[in-house]
């Protein structure tokens, strides 16, 4: 009797609807994983799932990754289904863009929350089931912004700051069973990476592609490249480690004229 193909592995990929995320879920599918697919909007959510259905086998739940008992849930539902969690993305981020002054600490709490407190929620509900199967990876998205800023942007660049610092904490205190990188983007045009294919796309000036050392402003896709290669035994000696993906705009020097 021929026995049964073993399930494909999981990936979870939180924030993974539209932009980076859903760059991050696509190569994923293409490469034969089952991807979990977790994220706080709901018409994203039901845009992106026919969207992507003949790329693999995909599932798309609605969850807010900030709240611990929707994270428990959904990763539950993962442990049950068929196949080994090796691989964990956490991607979902959000940004409120105001003075200082006029944020309130319920917009500062909802920025950090969703940006590093689910990476937390994530890698304490993911690491027993990776540890189970006998390893895996995780890689947070972080920013450019943990290193550098524009106005009015202190609690996502903080957020983004603190996802470099849980990384390499978790990187040692889960190693070596499992790997825990960070990459952090600087500006990728995701205009074309929407639900919505009505949505207009960025209108990128030759001057936008021109002051990047690499020529260009970033694609998801140079996001989801990296990702993948940390996420497979290609990098099996990678942990703890930031990635800029920027162009080399950060290494560049910038003076007025």
């Amino acid at each position: 009797m021929t026995p049964a193909p073993a399930a494909p592995p999981k990936a979870i990929v939180t924030g993974g609807a539209q932009g980076i995320g859903r760059a991050i879920v696509e190569r994923l599918l293409v490469e034969g994983r089952h991807v979990v697919l977790l994220d706080a909007d709901a018409a994203a959510v039901a845009a992106v799932a026919p969207q992507l259905a003949g790329l693999g086998t995909l599932t798309a739940r609605v969850c807010d990754v900030a709240d611990e008992t929707a994270v428990a849930a959904a990763v539950a539902e993962v442990a049950a289904a068929p196949g080994a969690l090796t691989a964990v993305v956490a991607n979902a981020g959000i940004m409120i863009r105001k003075p200082v002054t006029d944020l309130s600490l319920a917009e500062w709490r909802r920025v950090i929350d969703v940006n590093l407190t689910s990476a937390f929620l994530l890698a304490r509900a993911c690491a027993p089931l990776m540890t189970a199967a006998g390893g895996g990876a995780m890689v947070t998205i972080a920013s450019t912004r943990a290193h550098m800023s524009e106005p009015d942007t202190e609690s996502y660049s903080a957020s983004k700051g603190g996802l470099l610092a849980l990384t390499h904490a978790l990187a040692v205190s889960l190693g070596p069973a499992v790997r825990v990188n960070c990459v952090s983007p600087g500006w990728i045009d995701v205009s074309r990476s929407r639900t919505d294919p009505a949505a207009p796309a960025e209108a990128l000036r030759p001057v936008d592609h021109a002051q990047h050392p690499a020529g260009r402003v970033g694609r998801p896709e140079d996001v989801a490249e990296l990702v993948s290669w940390l996420l497979s035994d290609r990098s099996g000696f990678v942990t703890g480690s930031e990635f800029i993906v920027d162009g080399g705009m950060t290494r560049r020097m910038i003076y007025a004229d």
